[in-house]
């Protein structure tokens, strides 16, 4: 049956809401609901009415019946205060006031099955399945499709990545899962499966990342939480899957390029192969920087890309890699303006291109905003919380530093060491703290020239200056400059001073 209504087309048979050509994201609870009250448009429907029809009879709290009712406004353009196709009456229930008109069904075509597989987006794709119900309870069915559905919305907001919508996957609900069919079906590098289980007043979600084309596993992990607030649980869980998922994915899509001829790279390729050499030895940062002004030749809007670069000449600053500091500074600078300037939403873009330009000396309350407003769009973004940690290590809020930290591990566990580790980040705010003895098991595997100037600076001021000149022997060996030639990002004086003084000691200085 097709019903026709402001717009919208509600297929009931295939379970599709389209807006036009446009098929319009609804979990499959509010999907039933939508279905039951335009069928039943004709009187106020109650609330027993929806549970005994739309719940089967089971008791639902009532968050979780105003939840879907919500869902289904926002799918249908409207909202509690201008109710114009859902209707609250107060103590009575709910009516859909629409007008509808009830369509023949569509001739079927023949079907024929097609061996040609979808053919990829020109990004990182994925289709998140229905997990499967361990529990042997019916009554889960609800909190399962929340589950996946607030994962989609989770992974949704990494703009690189390209999410199917559950339209899409939920018609394989019920079936055995073979994933290289459904990355031939829907067009994905990428699967994410789970399942869910409750026992008692807890709940245990185990989640798999596989490669659709080999069937390989990237990634597993499983969750624990108390049923208590399962909302709660759902949001905590999917920013966790969102977060861990980022930087697996970004591994593996560039295990991927690096066995490509360069002379197939497309902007992306190119970006995304000099992203990860951020978190490299620094030798290789101008090669990066070089292949990112290459792209930016091509596309002087590409965002990502602009940020990218003002983080190629950061690091060359810091590690000491730049042939002409004030060049690379006023250069990463304009790329760090650009980029915020094109950035838009992307979470990504704007955190990187804030980095840098308080790293440049740009308004660090501006820049701690811009980043606030990153983790804003994409509360899962570890990098984000990491840049968050940095930028309030420069401000001095040290407190608060390490909890930003804190998070960015939480979400991204697997990142230990190299640039970019909070866990070395947290060891620069012990630092700042005089807490020295906590920081150097923090900054002791550190092999970039901050972290090892941090971990000379911290043994000089304990007093240990045979192990501060053995850090800075190894600075040395490097090739990289002892005391920073760069303005410091540290805004308060006294920091400043700690740091340098440190220094200081560690080569046998005067204090």
């Amino acid at each position: 049956m097709l019903l026709a209504f402001a717009g919208y087309r509600l297929d009931i048979e295939r379970r599709e809401l389209r807006r036009g050509s446009e098929i319009v994201n609804l979990e499959p609870k509010a999907f039933d609901l939508l279905t039951y009250l335009v069928r039943h448009r004709d009187r106020v429907v109650s609330k027993d009415d929806l549970l005994q029809e739309v719940w089967g009879g089971r008791i639902v709290s009532e968050a979780a019946l105003t939840t879907r009712i919500n869902a289904v406004r926002r799918a249908l353009g409207d909202d509690g205060a201008a109710q114009r196709l859902v209707r609250t009456l107060t103590r009575k229930g709910i009516r859909f006031v629409g007008e509808v008109t009830e369509l023949p069904d569509p001739v079927m075509p023949v079907v024929i099955h097609i061996t040609d597989p979808m053919p990829l987006p020109d990004k990182p794709s994925i289709a998140v399945m229905p997990f499967g119900n361990m529990s042997g309870d019916p009554e889960q069915e609800y909190f399962v499709d929340g589950m996946v559905e607030e994962m989609i919305t989770a992974l949704s907001r990494i703009r690189w990545l390209f999410v199917v919508a559950r339209n899409s996957t939920y018609t394989y609900n019920g079936q055995a899962i073979d994933t290289k069919r459904v990355g031939r079906e829907l067009g994905v590098r990428y699967v994410l499966e789970g399942s869910v289980r409750k026992s008692g007043g807890r709940v245990r979600i185990t989640v798999q990342l596989i490669e659709a084309e080999t069937g390989a596993h990237l990634w597993a992990d499983r969750f624990d939480g108390s049923l208590e607030d399962v909302f709660d649980l759902q949001d905590q869980v999917a920013i966790a899957v969102a977060g861990v998922i980022e930087p697996a994915l970004l591994g593996a899509e560039t295990a991927r390029i690096a066995n490509r001829p360069t002379t197939e790279f497309s902007a992306y390729d190119s970006y995304l192969r000099a992203y990860a050499t951020l978190f490299s030895p620094g030798k290789e940062i101008p090669e990066a920087l070089a292949l990112l002004e290459q792209v930016i030749a091509r596309d002087p809007n590409y965002g990502p890309a602009l940020a990218c670069a003002a983080m190629c000449c950061s690091r060359m600053i810091v590690d000491g890699s730049s042939g002409n500091p004030a060049a690379d500074r006023r250069k990463g600078a304009d790329f760090a303006r650009r980029a915020l300037a094109v950035a838009g939403d992307d979470a990504v873009a704007l955190a990187n291109a804030a980095f840098a330009l308080a790293g440049f000396g740009g308004d660090l309350n501006s820049m701690i905003a811009i980043v606030d407003r990153a983790l804003i769009l994409n509360p899962s973004f570890a990098r984000g919380w990491y840049i968050s940690g940095s930028l309030r290590v420069m401000a001095g809020d040290l407190q608060s530093a390490i909890a930003h930290a804190e998070t960015a591990q939480r979400l991204s566990p697997r990142v230990h060491g190299g640039v970019g580790s909070s866990s070395r980040l947290i060891g620069a705010a012990l630092a700042l703290s005089r807490r020295f003895e906590e920081a150097i098991p923090r900054l002791d595997d550190g092999s970039g020239p901050l972290h090892l100037r941090w971990l000379a600076a911290c043994y000089a001021h304990l007093g240990r200056l045979d192990e501060a000149r053995q850090v800075v022997e190894r600075l040395e060996a490097m090739g990289a400059v002892i005391v920073p030639d760069y303005p410091l990002p540290y805004r308060n004086p006294d920091h400043r001073k700690l740091f340098l003084s440190g220094l200081q000691l560690a080569m046998g200085e005067a204090e």
